[in-house]
């Protein structure tokens, strides 16, 4: 697959780059550009992330940095059985727990939340810094959700780190799934206070939280663009009106007569 020339490799992460040095120099080039592509189309494009990382796992798939990367692309394009195969692969290679909520979740990516809630009570648990340990507990959330366990799933997502008021980079996300959990139940009014402060925390646009906010609140947004672009049509439509009607005119020969053109006069009458 083609990379833009400007991408060399040397944009990865240093701990990546670190566990290249184990390939040749110009091998591990290859691999890093490709991972490069990984992570810079990951969000917007994941077909295109997950085609450069098949290139890098074909290239390398002993690195388990890249095998870390197939399983993200591959988990972005829904394709959670070939996620979870990727990640138990990285996590055999770093013996780390990581990947342990990702991994839980792609259980829940393939119908089966009992599995996911199993690892949500795992000793591996407590290996978690606080972010998987927040990431943990909103996969355990889903699955008891997509058990039918919505208030269960309630109960989960109150925690010391939903009660803090000081803003981390999962304090939005927590405050989004709890909002829409009290949502689900009926709890509207419970659920529009969480997500007018899952809005507060969210600083880079990571939820819609905006959007469930003025839903309930029943503001209707109109996209400017699009008003313009209705009202360029419009005009356009006037203008054809007139043509039309110019051209019909001129068929019955009604436009196209002088003004002052006088009625002929029969020359043989005296």
């Amino acid at each position: 697959m083609p990379i833009p020339e400007d991408v060399t490799g040397d944009e990865i992460d240093k701990d990546v780059k670190q566990e290249l040095q184990s390939l040749p120099k110009t091998l591990a080039e290859d691999v890093a550009r490709n991972l490069v592509m990984v992570a810079r189309l990951i969000d917007e494009d994941p077909e295109g992330a997950y085609g450069y990382s098949r290139v890098a796992l074909r290239l390398a798939s002993r690195v388990a940095a890249v095998r870390e990367a197939a399983g993200f692309a591959a988990y972005a394009n829904q394709k959670y059985s070939e996620a979870l195969a990727e990640f138990r692969a990285a996590r055999r290679m770093t013996g780390t727990v990581e990947l342990w909520p990702v991994m839980a979740d792609c259980e829940r990516g393939l119908g089966r939340p009992e599995k996911a809630l199993d690892m949500a009570g795992a000793p591996e648990v407590h290996k978690l810094d606080k972010a998987g340990q927040v990431e943990m507990r909103l996969v355990a959330a889903g699955a008891r959700r997509d058990m039918g366990q919505l208030d269960a799933a309630i109960v989960t997502l109150q925690s010391s780190e939903l009660a803090s008021n000081s803003v981390q980079p999962w304090t939005a996300r927590l405050r989004y799934a709890y909002a829409d959990a009290l949502l689900a139940v009926g709890r509207r009014d419970e659920a529009r206070e969480w997500f007018a402060k899952a809005v507060e925390a969210d600083r880079d646009g990571s939820t819609d939280a905006s959007d469930r906010l003025a839903e309930l609140d029943g503001v209707e947004f109109v996209d400017a663009l699009d008003e313009h672009e209705d009202e360029h049509e419009d005009e356009h439509e006037d203008e054809d009106k007139g043509e039309d009607k110019g051209e019909h005119e001129g068929e019955n020969g009604t436009a196209d007569e002088p003004a002052d053109a006088a009625p002929q006069e029969d020359g043989d009458k005296d």
